[in-house]
């Protein structure tokens, strides 16, 4: 293969792209003509317009906000498109005229050329979209949901595929086939690797599912009769009949060396109809992170600067230790780490992922979800790592632990529901640490036709905080536990991830725009009254809108600090401002892997 490395010779890239193919591909690398760094956490941050003969990109600025850039290949710099701040995940229409994305919570388009942004519909924390032929738009509204369909006009969008609740968690990352008819996407279980998806072919007229290939995420089906997929940070290609909806013959590796992350199934490269790809090299499936203080005047401090992907940090009653997850690219298992001596100790050795770590009142145990089997439930474990987990219950559908009372008798969590999503359980516990601590059989708190998240118990265990979507977009309320009774609004311009002040007089919450909200409250008689909501603080979380039902912040026990996970800003990592352009790699494709005769 002939490779050139090219720095904003943008004269190059444009006149090889459009020239008549050569017999072999040809690589260009390229700076993408923007000050700031692709973001490229979740899907692709570099699409080609379906003619190739221009790109989009998804670029972090100083700001910390994403915005669409599109860069015709012929000339030297991109050009920011106003009105998309926060955008990501973004797709051309079939005839390159529109650019669909998300952006604060919404599905939206834009024309290429620049104008007007369009708002279509509500989209919590997508997971990815495709533009179809007929002007159908299917997309993922949020992590732990099937595909939704919406015409690229506007209106209601209609559910398409309904996730099976024993072993799926999310489908996502679809693409409509050429003439519509069907959608490749990738579905997955919760908690565990993308390693070990399924992409799936869903035909829309009949709504029948079928399972294509095991083993690989971000499935995208080539013109040339082949199914390009991700494993083991390689991209494959096996041959594919759009048809009969099957693969035809055996995979193989087809390129190496494209960035892509297993915690989220996304990928990034994007390929354009006239056989050209364009992709952002790189290597390894995790987020990297570090771990950080912040007060209220915003600053970040080190806590621990180590990189890794850590998620959903637990603060112990004491708050002298922290638990969390780390994702090692393969799997998620729980860390404590004692940070005044700057020791980081593991708690579980799943086979396949353990995360969401709560600690009980009195910090001898670590209430956390262990996936096993397929199935996630609820087990504890000693903090301290002596003996074994220990199963705390057993249900076909997935749970995740979120708040103990402060008496050690309830652990609040959630649960899905075939029928009503996400609802809000409580496990009762009888006993103590000295006798014996057993839980008892778990009872519904709530469980409405919406998604309920994130419970958390206040101080004095007369309450719970919660996260609800019934209003379009997730919103906190306060119910009374263990009920009945109203509830009460909390946030007003979406909040997720209640944090409780232990004094007794402060809730917090994260808006959808990845900053700290707090909210005074008194309570009068049987009524909740909480005041109006102010920012806690000027900081915005990196990257916090991608994390779906996890979080990466804490509240310390003395009510005055956070501890957030967060990626480094642009102005703190080295950016990512290149991407590799392969030409006639449809051609390279059909020689590495020829597809079957039919």
């Amino acid at each position: 293969m002939i490779v050139f490395t090219v720095s904003t010779v943008v004269f190059a890239i444009g006149f090889v792209l459009r020239a008549p193919k050569s017999t072999q591909p040809m690589r260009l690398n390229a700076d993408i003509g923007a000050d700031g760094s692709l973001f490229t956490v979740l899907g692709p941050s570099a699409i080609l317009s379906p003619d190739g003969t221009r790109v989009a990109f998804v670029v972090s600025g100083a700001d910390l906000k994403q915005r669409l850039y599109v860069r015709p290949l012929d000339q030297l710099q991109a050009s920011v498109l106003p009105g998309t701040e926060n955008a990501r995940n973004p797709f051309f229409s079939p005839n390159g005229e529109w650019i669909g994305f998300f952006a604060d919570g919404k599905l939206k388009k834009i024309s290429a050329q620049g104008g007007a942004v369009v708002t279509l519909c509500d989209a919590a924390d997508d997971r990815g979209g495709s533009w179809s032929e007929d002007g159908t738009i299917v997309f993922t509204r949020a992590p732990g949901s099937g595909l939704s369909k919406i015409s690229s006009a506007g209106g209601s969008p209609e559910q398409l595929t309904t996730l099976n609740q024993e072993s799926e968690h999310t489908h996502r990352w679809p693409q409509v086939l050429p003439g519509g008819k069907a959608v490749l996407f990738t579905a997955n279980m919760l908690l565990g690797s993308f390693e070990r998806s399924d992409i799936v072919a869903y035909t829309m007229s009949t709504g029948q599912r079928k399972t294509v290939l095991h083993g690989g995420f971000y499935g995208r089906y080539m013109p040339t009769g082949h199914l390009v997929y991700m494993h083991e940070d390689t991209l494959f290609a096996v041959p594919f009949d759009a048809k009969r909806l099957e693969v035809t013959g055996q995979p193989a590796p087809i390129l190496e060396g494209v960035a892509s992350n297993s915690n989220t199934g996304g990928t990034q490269f994007s390929f354009s109809e006239a056989g050209n790809l364009v992709y952002v090299p790189g290597r390894g499936s995790a987020i990297v992170n570090s771990i950080y203080w912040l007060e209220r005047d915003g600053k970040f401090r080190p806590l621990r600067d180590v990189p890794a992907d850590y998620i959903s940090p637990a603060f112990s009653p004491d708050g002298k230790r922290l638990a969390m997850e780390i994702f090692d690219g393969k799997s998620n298992d729980i860390w404590v780490y004692e940070w005044g001596r700057d020791m980081l100790t593991r708690l579980t050795f799943a086979s396949e992922a353990s995360r969401v770590p709560v600690w009980t009142p009195d910090g001898q145990r670590i209430a956390y979800s262990s996936l096993e089997k397929g199935v996630a439930n609820l087990y504890w474990k000693r903090a301290d790592g002596a003996g074994d987990a220990q199963r705390l219950t057993d249900n076909k559908n997935t749970q995740r632990p979120y708040s103990w009372r402060s008496d050690g008798k309830f652990l609040a969590f959630t649960q899905t529901n075939p029928d009503t999503g996400w609802d809000i359980m409580v496990l009762p516990f009888e006993g103590d640490e000295k006798s014996g601590r057993k839980p008892g059989e778990p009872t519904v708190f709530l469980n409405s036709p919406y998604d309920e998240t994130s419970p958390t118990f206040s101080p004095d265990g007369r309450w719970l905080a919660y996260a609800s979507n019934e209003s379009g977009n997730f919103q906190v309320y306060v119910r009374p536990f263990p009920g009945p009774g109203g509830k009460w609004q909390i946030s007003t311009g979406g909040g997720q991830f209640p944090k409780w002040s232990r004094n007794g007089k402060e809730l917090f919450y994260r808006t959808q725009d990845s900053k700290l909200m707090v909210a005074a409250y008194t309570v009068s008689g049987d009524a909740f009254v909480a005041g109006k909501p102010e920012l806690w603080s000027p900081s915005q979380f990196i990257n916090l809108g991608t994390l779906g039902p996890f979080y990466n912040f804490d509240l310390h026990p003395d009510g005055k600090r956070f501890v957030v996970i967060k990626t480094p800003s642009p102005r703190e990592s080295t950016p990512i401002n290149k991407v590799t352009f392969v030409t006639n790699f449809f051609d390279e494709l059909r020689r590495k892997v020829p597809a079957a005769k039919n």
